[in-house]
């Protein structure tokens, strides 16, 4: 007989979470599993499923205008954004159901309640008022949006929570950020029909992606109508009267913007507030982030933390591998650790940015001599379209090994292309095996094979050619 009621309780039922507590429970433990919103986490519930959905119905006013050079005459054409967003959460709560539904055919206990720690061994449920204990516990809470409390106003703005339950489309939309969230819903907006404007401190969107990325897309968008207002600060938000929208937003650089809506997308925190760490001994960062081993261990012996709370690489499938590294490492006696190395990523902007691996000012800081491969070109189906919309892709090699250190897509299909991309980096593709792939023609990713002379080299950090 246990002395604990659980072998493994989660605390958090997002990707992460629900994937250890299922699996866990599967192999005959005793699990249960905590989760204070809804089963499924940020990425099913509010993050990338619902984005992605919203992403597909954005692009048809742009397929609806492509469709005239190819000889198709489409109609009146009308958006009606309450069935977008009743077909979305439809969707959404299917897949809450899956989640469910896996947890409970492995008998694990389902919790639907916040839950907090009170010692290395209990937990506490709070709307059952209840304490359990565990020999394990698994922290796989994620994150929350900032929301700029120090903003005069902030609590008239909207987040990437509340986004997906609005219940009217807003005319006017002014985003605060340049992530990679900013820049997905100022294309879904802007797509949709809503005059959108991106307010950023910075100088160029999309920090950390590659420059050539960065400066393409801020282009791309501006193209598109968005107002793309770099350098900038808000300073106040505030209601107005005057029927020019019903918020007025006052900037750094001294301009005055009225809009239906402000959202603020400046960044995520990890939701570890009030969630009784001290009490059981686990430490963490300034920022507020669980510190963690290389096994995804907490200072506390029993307590593992994976996913966006630990600080590590904030993606949902990164959070999957971990819980499956933790499994592997505690109820396998198989010690995995994380793979966090080369790691695709697709930000699903108009158009759309698949990467994978060290952009350029990366690679200047880690290598003396680089050979770069640059492309920018119409796409073939816009040959026809008439859009002027370009397409990029860059290879970043090491010219000394000729091993391929990144390669950045920003076009219709990145995002797919970077998971095939990921899987030769992860094999330690050179350059040269590119070069002897043949191509499949015509598609846009051909180019990637058949670009054989650098466009420019770099040594030293200096481009010498």
């Amino acid at each position: 007989m246990s002395e604990h009621d659980y072998d493994l309780f989660v605390i958090g039922g997002g990707s992460g979470g629900v994937r250890a507590g299922r699996l866990v429970a599967s192999m005959g433990h005793k699990v249960g599993i905590a989760e204070e919103y809804r089963y499924g986490g940020t990425c099913v519930i509010r993050g990338c499923v619902p984005k992605k959905l919203m992403v597909y119905a954005s692009h048809f006013k742009e397929s609806f205008e492509d469709a005239k050079g190819f000889g198709w005459n489409v109609g009146e054409r009308d958006f009606n954004w309450s069935t977008l967003i009743a077909n979305k959460d439809s969707e959404i709560s299917r897949l809450e159901g899956m989640y469910r539904k896996g947890l409970s055919n492995a008998e694990a206990d389902i919790f639907d309640t916040r839950a907090v720690l009170e010692g290395k061994n209990h937990v506490r449920l709070i709307n059952d008022n209840q304490v359990v204990s565990a020999k394990r516990i698994l922290i796989a809470v994620g994150g929350t949006p900032w929301r700029l409390d120090e903003l005069p106003g902030s609590d008239l703005c909207i987040t990437s929570d509340e986004v997906f339950h609005l219940t009217q489309q807003p005319r006017s939309i002014v985003i605060f950020g340049g992530g990679y969230v900013a820049v997905e819903f100022a294309c879904i907006f802007a797509g949709l029909g809503t005059k959108t404007t991106l307010i950023y401190r910075g100088d160029k969107i999309l920090r950390g992606f590659d420059v050539d990325l960065r400066e393409t897309l801020r282009d791309e968008m501006a193209k598109k109508g968005i107002q793309i207002v770099l350098e900038t600060i808000p300073e106040h938000v505030s209601q107005n009267r005057q029927g020019d929208g019903d918020l007025k937003i006052a900037l750094s650089n001294g301009e005055k913007i009225y809009a239906d809506q402000a959202m603020l997308a400046v960044g995520r925190k990890p939701l570890t507030d009030q969630l009784g760490l001290e009490l059981a001994g686990v430490e963490l960062k300034p920022s507020g982030h669980i510190i963690v081993d290389e096994y995804s261990r907490t200072s506390a012996e029993n307590i593992w933390a994976v996913g966006d709370v630990s600080d590590r690489v904030p993606l949902t499938p990164v959070a999957i591998h971990e819980s499956m590294c933790f499994i592997e490492t505690e109820f396998k006696n198989n010690p995995t650790i994380p793979d966090h190395d080369l790691v695709a990523s697709a930000v699903f902007s108009q158009p759309e940015i698949g990467t994978i691996g060290l952009g350029e000012d990366e690679a200047v800081e880690k290598y003396d001599k680089l050979d770069v491969f640059l492309a920018k070109f119409r796409p073939m189906k816009h040959a026809l379209s008439g859009r002027d919309e370009k397409m990029l892709m860059k290879i970043i090699v090491c010219g000394e090994s000729d091993t391929v250190l990144g390669v950045h897509v920003l076009g219709e299909g990145a995002g797919e292309m970077s998971q095939l991309l990921a899987i030769a980096l992860k094999s330690g593709a050179k350059k040269s095996d590119f070069d002897r792939t043949m191509a499949v023609h015509p598609t846009a990713s051909e180019e990637l094979v058949t670009m054989y002379e650098p466009s420019y080299r770099i040594k030293g950090g200096k481009r010498i050619g």
